[in-house]
Parts: C-alpha cells; sequence; structure tokens
C-alpha cells in the first residue's frame, strides 16, 4: 500500500509539473502573439494607408501630424499610427496622392512653424529646409494652428478626416492635406455653372 501510494504521489507531482510547464509555455506563446500582433500593426500603417486612399476623395483630409497631436472626439477623425519619424511618412503619403488619378492635394501647414527658432527646437531648421525640398514647386498656404483646428472641426462633420500620426517632436511641424478633385478644377466647375445659368 505503502508503495501504490508513494507511486500515486510521484505520479501526482509530475502531472503537477507539467501542467506548470505547459501553462507557462502557453502564456508565452500568447504573449509572443502579442508582441508580433503589436509589431505588425505598428509596421502596417503603410497597407491600411494604401486601403484608405482610394476611398478619400473631394473635401476629404490627411493630416500628418506630429506626436502631441490630439486624438478628437469628431466622429469623422480616424487614426493611423505611423512609428516613424514625419518626414518620410509626408513623403510617402504626398507621393501618392500627387500619383493619383482621382485626387491632388491642397497643402497647409502651421504659420507658427515659421517662427521657431533652432535654439527653441534642435532640428527645426534642417526639417523645415528639407519639407521644402519635398514640397518642390507646389503651393504651401500657412494658417495658425487654431485656425485649422477650427477648419477641420468643420469639415469633419460632414467628411472623413484621416490622421497619420508619426514620432515626431519638434513642435508645429503637422502637414495637413485637403483633397480637391484631381481631374476637374476651379475653372471647369465655373463654366458648367455659368451653362447651367447658376
Amino acid at each position: 500500500m505503502k508503495i501504490c501510494s508513494t507511486t500515486s504521489k510521484t505520479l501526482l507531482l509530475s502531472i503537477g509539473i507539467s501542467s506548470v510547464f505547459l501553462i507557462a509555455g502557453c502564456n508565452f506563446a500568447a504573449n509572443q502573439k502579442t508582441t508580433v500582433t503589436s509589431l505588425k500593426k505598428e509596421s502596417n500603417w503603410k497597407q491600411q494607408f494604401d486601403e484608405k486612399l482610394p476611398l478619400l476623395g473631394h473635401r476629404n483630409w490627411i493630416l500628418i501630424v506630429d506626436k502631441a497631436f490630439p486624438e478628437q472626439n469628431a466622429p469623422g477623425m480616424e487614426y493611423i499610427y505611423a512609428n516613424e519619424d514625419l518626414l518620410p511618412v509626408l513623403k510617402l503619403v504626398l507621393g501618392q496622392v500627387n500619383q493619383s488619378t482621382h485626387v491632388k492635394p491642397i497643402i497647409y501647414r502651421d504659420k507658427e512653424l515659421g517662427f521657431i527658432k533652432e535654439e527653441q527646437a534642435k532640428g527645426v531648421t534642417q526639417f523645415i529646409q528639407d519639407s521644402k525640398a519635398m514640397f518642390g514647386t507646389q503651393n504651401v498656404q500657412t494658417l495658425l494652428h487654431d485656425e485649422v483646428f477650427k477648419k477641420l472641426d468643420a469639415e469633419s462633420k460632414l467628411f472623413k478626416v484621416l490622421v497619420i500620426k508619426t514620432n515626431e517632436t519638434i513642435p508645429y511641424t503637422s502637414v495637413f492635406l485637403q483633397l480637391d478633385c484631381g481631374y476637374w478644377n476651379a475653372a471647369k466647375e465655373s463654366e458648367l455653372r455659368t451653362a447651367m445659368g447658376k
């Protein structure tokens, strides 16, 4: 009887230890899966943007923003997190919008950026130079930061605003793209309205 009792205890102990390793292994696998999923989400912003761009059109907005840009409650605001600096994200987004057949950008940036000194925000001078080179000959309008928010507040009630949030920590570096129709313009619209007697 003692032998049987000892054997039972050994067997139970063995099963217990196996269970602990099995549970620990499952938890490790689950944690590993969570990490991989998280990394996938972070590195997947380009794919998310590719899927969104064909759905966006005239009067939608795309915002490429710095890290402190707030998440807003407006129902029309949608967010994507790009775990990168602002300029590479801007280059890709602007390039794809410019190459699209259905939209073209009206570019806005914060007026405040032109008044920030290098001693106030290290790297701001280089950032301004690099972004100007990226815009090339495209017209860039400036607005006070608060005016941008007022504009977005009004627009997001009717039209989708896609916000791509970056890791940029230089203030007032956000770029705001208001989308216009790529195959129609104001002159053609004016002609059309004249012909319609409007």
